[in-house]
């Protein structure tokens, strides 16, 4: 199965879950604690598979390779660092105490 397959079936089982609860609920009366933590964790699984999906949508989506840069292979012309540093090495010209 594909993964839009699989999302789908288990789209359509929390749908029948939802309604499950829902007619569970009007039989039993929606205000005591147990229900209403069944009503709250199948909420939560629905928003949970929400992001799921939404992040399965992004990486499913063909992913578009960058541009490649051709770099040549010619040395840089050596005024470009006249006025600067070596890292590490201190400025050119001067010497360690």
């Amino acid at each position: 199965m594909s993964v839009h397959d699989e999302l789908s079936s288990v789209q359509r089982c929390l749908d029948d879950l939802v309604r499950s609860v829902g007619r569970l609920e009007k039989q039993l009366g929606g205000g005591g604690l147990e229900m209403r933590r069944v009503r709250t964790d199948a909420d939560h699984l629905r928003e949970s598979f929400a992001l799921l999906r939404e992040t399965a949508a992004v990486t499913a989506a063909p992913q578009r390779r960058p541009d490649l840069v051709t770099i040549s292979d010619t040395p840089y012309d050596p005024s470009l660092w006249v006025d600067t540093d070596d890292e590490g090495l201190g400025a050119r010209g001067r010497h360690a105490p």
